[in-house]
């Protein structure tokens, strides 16, 4: 791996957060909450804010996730429902004026996909499906060893997909426990952890919607490996075998039985994936399908 020190940025709803990647180690982290409904110059101030904590000379690039779309020619976020503020601003343009340095941007599920990519499921396959499943459901497709984003930046929003009479999201995120059950999740991973039998079955009900979407996935991409990130990857263990109880009539069964479902390894992945989208372009090749 190339020895520079990049910035990766992960620019969410409610948190701001930036590190130092430094030969794939995520060091000097900052985190701050951060102000979604405030104006462009305030949620631009607050950017500024977390990367002037750690920049320095030995900085070659910054690389930063946003939650919504980002155009593939222009690199314009746009469609982000959360910091609306932020949408149609040429945020790479602005820091790279600031900085001094190559700025890369890319919808933030999609880094999350990268990263597990380029720093763990790169050594053995060559395609690969992130799952960030927290307040909604991110989704990112390595396909051919190379991000794919669709014409507009849009690929892999599975959890738009009308489903239950709602949307695969309603029912494969961290809301599916308010949504169907009234109850937090943290709530209900508390008493599934105690015992509680009506929590387990609500885990149960999770990974059996959890595994219709997968099965969704597989038959649009044939991945070789799921990667399972967000606050929802710690009760895998609860999940996990109604999940592949649901993939058991799945109809392909040689993309079945090669295929791996994992939780995510990384930590600070998000700050490292931002990272990766440098950090992928490297050897001079493009880190994704539709840009350079």
């Amino acid at each position: 791996m190339e020895k520079t020190q990049i910035i990766g940025v992960d620019l969410g709803g409610t948190n701001l957060r930036a590190g130092i990647v430094n030969e794939g180690i995520c060091e000097s982290v900052v985190a701050q909450p951060l102000y979604a409904q405030g104006s462009r110059v305030q949620i631009l101030k607050q950017i500024f804010g977390v990367i002037d904590k750690v920049i320095s000379p030995e900085v070659k690039a910054i690389g930063i996730g946003v939650p919504g779309l980002v155009d593939p020619g222009s690199r314009i976020p746009y469609d982000i429902v959360n910091i609306p503020s932020l949408n149609e601003t040429d945020l790479r343009t602005v820091l790279e004026q600031r900085y001094q340095v190559a700025v890369k941007i890319e919808n933030d599920a999609n880094c999350f996909a990268l990263g597990e990519f380029h720093f763990v499921a790169g050594r053995s396959c060559t395609s690969l499906v992130g799952l960030t499943i927290g307040t909604g459901l991110g989704v990112g497709i390595i396909a051919d060893g190379k991000l794919f984003t669709g014409k507009h930046g849009g690929a892999g929003e599975f959890g738009m997909i009308p489903y239950g009479g709602k949307n695969i999201e309603y029912y494969v995120s961290g809301r599916f426990f308010s949504n169907v059950y009234q109850i937090a999740g943290e709530e209900a991973y508390r008493r599934a952890l105690e015992g509680d039998p009506e929590a387990i079955k609500m885990y149960a009900d999770f990974g059996r919607h959890l595994g219709e979407a997968i099965k969704l996935i597989m038959y649009v991409l044939d991945t070789e490996c799921i990667i399972i990130g967000g606050a929802v990857k710690a009760a895998f263990p609860l999940y996990a075998k109604s999940m592949w109880a649901t993939l058991g009539d799945f109809e392909f069964s040689r993309s079945l039985a090669a295929l791996k479902i994992e939780t995510s390894s990384l930590i600070n992945g998000n700050i490292l994936g931002a990272a990766a989208l440098y950090l992928s372009t490297a050897d001079g090749r493009p880190y994704s399908m539709n840009n350079q």
